[in-house]
């Protein structure tokens, strides 16, 4: 019998989302910082308690907006890892900045926080961390290391909404954190992001970038009789359709991330029996680390075997994806960059990694059925029934 295809991802609808959308309709207030945008905010700010949030078209624009409250300029380094999406840099090369790239540690494909030190220098900007599939980097550590040599945390929260260190939400550890509402994460918007301000000195200028530079945003406030331009800045406001969608996933996070652990635990004992054969290898939760499922992943032997799981996948019907290329080995990544110490992990363990379908309306059917198809895949592989 074919089996039933299983998409990698299915964007969350809760089913409020077209009522709220209908209401800014009926309103005719569609740009940014209308109810919703606001409701968004406050919820954002109460769950994860950082002194500000600012909702902002996409998790890029929240990192070009960190770039600029960082004061990054010509010449500047800032510290991150290469396996990450392009956005992480290019906010900070768009500044005119040197990108220093650290290798990972392989269990969590985080930033090995024991690297970072001995890439800084008298140049050294900041350091941007982030945290992949929703799993903290060794925040701690990273915080100490910053506040010795004076640099600036940023954390590239993409992944991580609902995701903790030691209590922390993650996004509000560093001085700024970044959130993306793409379709493809937990809570969405189709496109969106946000910008999570830590340090309550830098609320206002944040305000003022993402206001086009203006101070606008005290003007409707009543705090000044007209705004006018005093800083650089540009267009960075959500509009008020997107932030409708986005609320009615807000109130519904805590049941789309319980559900969401449910199922990333099924794949784990699920996988279990596969890991204890030496066939794959599955990701451990750092203690002291939440997680909110954002993803689940396998490491196959290397890139041949990964290559070929993918398309045996496929054909049985299910979406299962590699991920980042390190920007590291990209031309431009050369151009603009360059790799601190040994490449031990980042290229080597990016090239073993697969992505497993999942999404919120995955079902423990649908688990058995991709667990079963990678059982079959190295049953063939190694000659032996398992």
């Amino acid at each position: 019998m074919k089996l039933q295809a299983i998409p990698f991802n299915v964007p969350l609808v809760t089913g409020r989302e077209r009522t709220y959308v209908e209401q800014v309709i009926s309103s005719g207030k569609f740009s940014g910082d209308q109810p919703f945008t606001k409701l968004c905010s406050e919820w954002l700010e109460q769950k994860l308690g950082c002194q500000k949030a600012l909702l902002t078209p996409s998790c890029t624009h929240s990192l070009e907006m960190a770039a600029i409250l960082a004061n990054i300029g010509e010449g500047d380094e800032v510290i991150m890892p290469s396996y990450t999406f392009v956005s992480t840099a290019n906010a900070f090369v768009l500044r005119g900045a040197k990108i220093v790239f650290v290798d990972i540690e392989p269990q969590t494909m985080n930033i090995d926080s024991a690297l970072i030190e001995n890439a800084v220098t008298e140049r050294t900007k900041a350091i941007v961390v982030v945290h992949y599939g929703g799993v903290s980097c060794e925040m701690e550590t990273i915080m100490e290391l910053a506040r010795k040599h004076s640099l600036l945390v940023i954390e590239d929260a993409a992944q991580a909404l609902m995701a903790e260190y030691k209590g922390n939400p993650l996004g509000t550890i560093g001085d700024i954190g970044c959130l993306s509402f793409h379709e493809t994460k937990n809570y969405h918007c189709g496109e969106g992001g946000a910008l999570l301000i830590n340090r309550p000195v830098l609320v206002d200028r944040a305000e003022i970038i993402r206001e086009k530079g203006t101070n606008r945003s005290r003007f409707f406030r009543g705090q000044i009789d007209k705004y006018t331009w005093v800083d650089i800045g540009s267009s960075y406001l959500m509009n008020e359709l997107s932030a409708a969608f986005l609320y009615a996933q807000l109130e519904e996070a805590e049941k789309v991330n319980e559900v969401r652990k449910r199922l990333w635990v099924q794949y784990r004992e699920a996988l279990l029996p596969l890991v204890e054969k030496g066939w794959i290898e599955i990701a451990e939760i750092p203690e002291g680390c939440s997680h909110n499922a954002h993803l689940f992943f396998l490491k196959a032997k290397d890139l041949e075997e990964r290559s070929n799981l993918i398309a045996f996948l496929k054909k049985a019907g299910i979406g299962a994806v590699f991920h980042y290329i390190p920007l590291h080995s990209t031309e431009i990544g050369r151009r603009v960059g360059r790799f601190h110490g040994e490449d031990l992990f980042t290229t080597k363990e990016s090239e073993r990694l697969v992505r497993l379908p999942m999404y919120y309306g995955l079902k423990q059917d649908d688990i058995e059925q991709v667990v079963k198809a990678i059982r079959t895949f190295y049953e063939k592989h190694w000659g032996v029934k398992g």
